[in-house]
């Protein structure tokens, strides 16, 4: 098989093309990416190491595209993530990264009759529904209530039926018009496609900042003793996400890859669950323990354009449908991530801190 994957050098690609590469090293990976993000030239020589070929180019570019030569399957997992992309910068860059990009990686995959394997995001679903929804508070968390006025969203987390109108963030509408397109690619070009919503992942080699990859940065600021704030909802540090460890999604699209013509047409929500949730003040004590450091959080009731109160997925269709289900909870996967910035100290602390 042969597999390319743009936003290869990203945390996710990097990740997916390295450890499917170790586990099948008969198949061709292509890693394609532009590099825009710092701390993703940290994976080429991890990429380079396996044996796999790095492209560097952008998906807004068809051109650099055109040269690459024929796959089976393209891994689509590049996009501008920041919720805030286009309200602190352009909006024309968000949706030419994540929108059109998307177009000329499915022309590519036209092109070669490949299968097209698609890495959404939560923020698809409406900002104003979710943080609309009921509620419970106790000491250390927000929590969903089970009987809801809204369909799709249970205490357990929010399913595929949760409602679409409304707005998401300028990042969440690229990425929910991305499904639209590759829908049409799947009906009138009979391209095998499969997307997933994927909630908050983390890991090893993630360059978490505080707008995307919150684990990771609120982990970093621990270990080299900095300071943090808990950002609206009271200021309290009781909104709640549910956290993906990065292996276990690479074993999600492991099957997928593999099962891609059964699947085909299926769009999926994907992320930790409940039991890998974890609230702001937990995930601080986590970092705490981890690290030895005790350091301060400040208190701002600010209100910033696409805060959430709580997100959590409800992995029940993917369970069913694909037997795939998350492994890890957040405090093992606090605990990996420390190690990895343990391990690499200082080739790290000038992005991560």
């Amino acid at each position: 098989m042969k597999i390319l994957i743009t936003g290869g050098a990203g945390f996710v690609g990097s990740n997916l093309a390295i450890k499917l590469k170790q586990k099948y090293t008969g198949y061709d990976f292509i890693c394609f990416d532009n590099l825009k993000r710092s701390g993703s030239e940290l994976n080429l020589p991890r990429i380079k190491a396996e044996g796999i070929q790095f492209i560097h180019g952008d998906v807004r570019n068809a051109e650099d595209l055109s040269s690459i030569p024929a796959f089976d399957i393209l891994i689509d997992a590049c996009a501008e993530p920041s919720v805030l992309a286009g309200v602190n910068s352009s909006v024309e860059q968000v949706i030419n990264s994540n929108l059109i990009g998307t177009f000329h990686c499915l022309e590519l995959a036209k092109k070669y009759n490949a299968s097209f394997v698609f890495l959404s995001t939560s923020r698809v679903y409406p900002i104003t529904l979710l943080n609309d929804a009921k509620f419970t508070e106790t000491e250390n968390r927000f929590s969903w209530s089970e009987n809801q006025s809204i369909s799709g969203i249970s205490s357990r987390g929010v399913n595929e039926q949760f409602p679409l109108h409304g707005s998401r963030s300028f990042y969440g509408f690229t990425k929910y018009a991305s499904e639209q397109l590759i829908a049409e690619y799947n009906y009138y070009f009979n391209m095998n496609t499969v997307i997933n919503r994927c909630g908050v992942i983390a890991g090893p080699w993630q360059m978490g900042k505080v707008d995307q990859g919150v684990l990771v940065f609120w982990l970093a600021q621990h270990f080299w003793k900095n300071k943090l704030k808990y950002i609206g909802f009271g200021g309290a540090g009781k909104q709640v996400r549910d956290i993906l460890y990065i292996d276990d999604l690479v074993e999600l699209i492991d099957y997928e890859i593999h099962h891609i013509k059964s699947l085909s047409g299926s769009l999926y929500n994907v992320g930790g669950g409940i039991e890998s949730s974890v609230s702001l003040r937990e995930l601080t004590e986590l970092c705490s323990q981890v690290t030895g450091n005790k350091i301060d959080i400040e208190k701002s009731n600010e209100s910033r354009p696409g805060d959430i109160r709580i997100y959590i997925t409800d992995n029940s269709k993917v369970i069913n449908e694909t037997g795939w289900k998350p492994s890890h909870n957040s405090k093992d996967i606090v605990a990996k991530t420390f190690e990895w910035i343990k391990a690499n100290n200082a080739l790290l602390k000038n992005i991560l801190s």
